[in-house]
């Protein structure tokens, strides 16, 4: 539940399985370096129905995570919307409903939806490998995606985004 932010930026992946992590590591050290009246800032592992609940009572919501696409260049970053994303690695759960799903059932039960969803994909190499560190390309560019990441936030700040 929010306390008095209005944007919530939420990593979603998974630590251990080397690229997957890239979206809570992110977070953590977007945390570090923004002030901290401006954003919410969280981590999860999961898509789907579980996020609802974390999503509820902000007027945005900045979702990182991470991407595999067929052709794609690792630390590729696309800017997504609900409407015009591919499933990320985690709004999607073959376990679950997918995210769009789950938003269109937050609506119907009334909950407090984000105004504004905005989605970061970030094309990783490896998911499925464990590991706490990333994959060579990905480490290599971390800096650089990092960097863009923090960008689109002072953009936000600024209201020159999006």
């Amino acid at each position: 539940m929010p306390l008095n932010k209005t944007v919530l930026v939420l990593g979603i992946g998974n630590d251990i399985l080397t690229d997957d992590g890239i979206g809570p590591r992110i977070v953590r050290q977007l945390e570090k370096d923004t002030p901290p009246s401006l954003f919410a800032f969280q981590t999860a592992t999961v898509g789907g129905l579980e996020i609802l609940e974390m999503i509820t009572g902000y007027r945005e919501v900045l979702f990182i995570d991470a991407i595999k696409t067929r052709d794609g260049i690792p630390g590729t970053i696309y800017y997504l919307t609900p409407e015009s994303f591919k499933e990320t690695l985690h709004l999607t759960n073959l376990h679950d409903i997918n995210f769009l799903n789950a938003l269109k059932l937050g609506e119907k039960l009334h909950m407090e939806m984000p105004e504004q969803i905005r989605i970061i994909a970030i094309e990783i190499v490896e998911d499925l490998e464990f590991s706490e560190h990333f994959s060579p390309q990905i480490r290599e560019k971390y800096p650089e995606i990092l960097a863009e990441v923090r960008g689109y936030l002072q953009r936000l700040i600024k209201g020159a985004c999006c």
